[in-house]
């Protein structure tokens, strides 16, 4: 078991260029273990690029990463993924045409039967997933082979939150999970973050609907030009008002 007093995850000195555009400056995150931290900025602040090396999608310039103490060498999604990282990006990454049950488990397939003769245990997967949706508040009775191009967006994102957590992921990256949601989607889906802090897990959720933010974080993160220009703002002390001018830069001028 990771000790808990070591901080889950470490970004240090995270420099990133794209050509000439300098993208990530320095930036320094520490996540912990059962913690959810809003990351905020406004658009091409640096967080979209932040996510995507942390996701293992795109290569850092220089700095380092270590997960629990450890370095951590991320050359892909599957490295973030064996890590126990895992990405839920707003259109969740699902394939509309295949069942609840397949896309929880896609490429990691239940398996059964001896050696070269193994085939996918469809009726376990199914089991699982008939669980997994009640665990993640789902409470209509939806049949897991139903496509996932039928469900509304929230029931999309809970698929999504459900596979990351059956696999126990240590760490949620969530992506603008409530945008285009209805009030109802949006409460559910907020709800899963709660829920996922509440079994173990540590999130990452990024929104720019900052209301949101404030009801499941316990800290906020913001970047401006791609620099962390605030660390350790409390959603108990401070002020909306007062997230929108750091974000803005407007604190500085006052």
């Amino acid at each position: 078991m990771a000790d808990t007093a070591t901080p889950l995850v470490e970004m240090r000195n995270i420099e990133k260029f794209y050509g000439r555009i300098h993208a990530l400056r320095n930036v320094n995150l520490t996540i912990r273990h059962g913690e959810i931290v809003g990351l905020l900025g406004d658009n091409g602040a640096g967080k979209s690029t932040l996510i995507k090396v942390l996701s293992g999608a795109v290569p850092y310039t220089s700095g380092e990463i270590l997960m629990n103490g450890k370095p951590l060498t991320l050359r892909s999604t599957n490295d973030a993924i064996d890590a126990g990282i895992e990405t839920i990006y707003q259109d969740s990454a699902l394939v509309p045409q295949l069942s609840i049950a397949r896309n929880l488990f896609l490429g990691r397939e239940l398996r059964k039967g001896p050696g070269f003769l193994d085939r996918m245990d469809q009726e376990r997967m199914n089991s699982v997933a008939r669980d997994l949706l009640k665990r993640v508040g789902i409470s209509k009775n939806i049949p897991p082979t139903t496509p996932i191009g039928s469900l509304s967006g929230g029931e999309r994102q809970a698929v999504a939150i459900a596979r990351a957590m059956y696999f126990d992921s240590e760490l949620i990256i969530l992506d603008e999970p409530t945008n285009n949601l209805g009030v109802a989607e949006t409460q559910g889906v907020l709800r899963f973050v709660r829920d996922a802090r509440n079994s173990g897990h540590s999130c990452i959720f990024i929104a720019h609907n900052i209301h949101h933010v404030f009801q499941v974080v316990d800290r906020m993160v913001v970047m401006r030009r791609g620099e962390v220009v605030a660390d350790d703002l409390s959603p108990k002390t401070s002020s909306i008002q007062d997230v929108e001018d750091i974000i803005t830069g407007e604190h500085i001028a006052a």
